[in-house]
């Protein structure tokens, strides 16, 4: 296979064509999120919801008529999608399920309170057969257990336990309360009980090539990409990327001002070949969600585009540089900036609190007039009326 090299344009072009948010969309509608899904192996969950969660924020971006219900009713009414553990909790497609297998025996044998939740297990499975799907409030067991973040409700504990199990899957949710029902009753049981990738290095294999995919480009070194991927440590990858190189799975780019090689999947080599031609391409205006697939090696996105992204949500109030949920802007194949957007459910409105430009970005009146019309179709998206700016942008 011949040497590819590419400049940082190209490289920002490649993922950007990549994750469909350059150019006409690539993604629409339900079968659209689908599409995505597949392509991306995963969509990290958070549950925080300023103007909408992760998730929808990442799907928002990318798939041409989009609304949170579709992605409620791929996941708790088709249920061609499910929430389980890939990135940390994350979407995933159902067919995807009995490859985290793994997880589940994990917690078949241990966890926090495993001795208290073991015992009313099959109770509470009982008053699901009985009642059907349940809420930590509707059965019970109130006494307190610890749990990961503070002591909670045994009920709780118990329920999450079996989900994390594959006993339980998320039957619906309101609002953020989750209701349980029985896994058999949704996912086949071939699935159910299937156990694929047996050892451990074909496994972490799979996993890194699935990354791949989902950023789109990729180095071999230490990456959150590679989060809550058990037992990668720095020679396990190595002998893995030798490997995928040998078979011809990935390929290997050099990028002009990058020393590190960079990785892509060999079935992207079309849209290396396109990049390559310079292509007049659309420019569209979009926010990105904090977590999303294309941004979550902040080194190499700050590499590539020049753009030094940190998400604040955690860090002290006094000390943040910008705001608490603040979103990357997206304008045709670079970052001009970050935007702190909130959503008035009551009032439907969507205020943009602050928009920050880069350093040596000035935007002029059609970048401006682009920005505003991404803000009327993100306030559709949080399904508000209006939007209203609270400083002069």
């Amino acid at each position: 296979m011949k040497e590819v090299k590419i400049t940082k344009k190209q490289a920002r072009r490649f993922m950007l064509l990549k994750h469909g948010l350059i150019g006409d969309y690539k993604f629409a509608d339900k079968q659209g999120i689908l599409d995505f899904v597949r392509q991306a192996g995963c969509i990290q969950y958070d549950p925080i919801d300023v103007c909408g969660r992760n998730s929808e924020l990442v799907l928002q971006s990318r798939v041409e008529g989009f609304t949170k219900q579709r992605l409620y009713s791929l996941l708790y009414e088709d249920r061609k999608l499910i929430d389980y553990f890939d990135k940390n909790l994350a979407i995933i497609r159902i067919e995807d399920w009995p490859y985290f297998w793994r997880y589940r025996e994990a917690y078949r044998t241990g966890g926090r309170s495993h001795n208290e939740v073991k015992t009313v297990c099959e109770e509470i499975k009982n008053i699901i057969r009985e009642k059907g799907p349940v809420s930590s409030a509707d059965i019970g067991f109130n006494e307190k257990v610890h749990w990961y973040w503070s002591k909670t409700k045994l009920s709780r504990a118990a329920l999450e336990t079996m989900y994390f199990c594959g006993d339980l899957v998320v039957h619906h949710k309101k609002g953020t309360v989750k209701y349980y029902d029985l896994a058999e009753k949704y996912i086949d049981a071939e699935l159910l009980n299937l156990k694929p990738y047996t050892n451990d290095f074909e496994h972490q294999k799979w996993r890194v090539l699935r990354r791949i995919g989902s950023v789109g480009l990729l180095w071999n070194k230490p990456s959150d990409a590679w989060l809550n991927i058990d037992g990668l440590k720095a020679p396990v990858r190595n002998e893995i990327f030798k490997q995928l190189l040998a078979e011809g799975t990935v390929l290997e780019v050099t990028v002009d001002g990058i020393k590190d090689k960079l990785y892509c999947l060999k079935t992207d080599w079309n849209l290396l070949d396109i990049i390559q031609d310079e292509p007049k391409l659309k420019t569209r205006c979009e926010l990105i969600a904090p977590l999303d697939n294309m941004i979550w090696d902040r080194r190499l996105i700050k590499e590539i585009f020049d753009f030094d992204y940190k998400w604040e949500v955690y860090t002290p109030k006094e000390k943040r540089k910008y705001g608490y949920y603040v979103l990357p802007l997206l304008y045709g194949d670079r970052f001009i900036g970050r935007v702190e957007v909130v959503r008035n459910s009551k009032e439907k409105v969507l205020e943009v609190k602050n928009i920050w430009y880069e350093d040596d970005y000035k935007p002029s009146k059609k970048v401006r007039e682009d920005i505003d019309k991404c803000f009327l179709r993100f306030a559709d998206f949080n399904e508000c009326k209006n939007v209203i700016y609270s400083k002069d942008n």
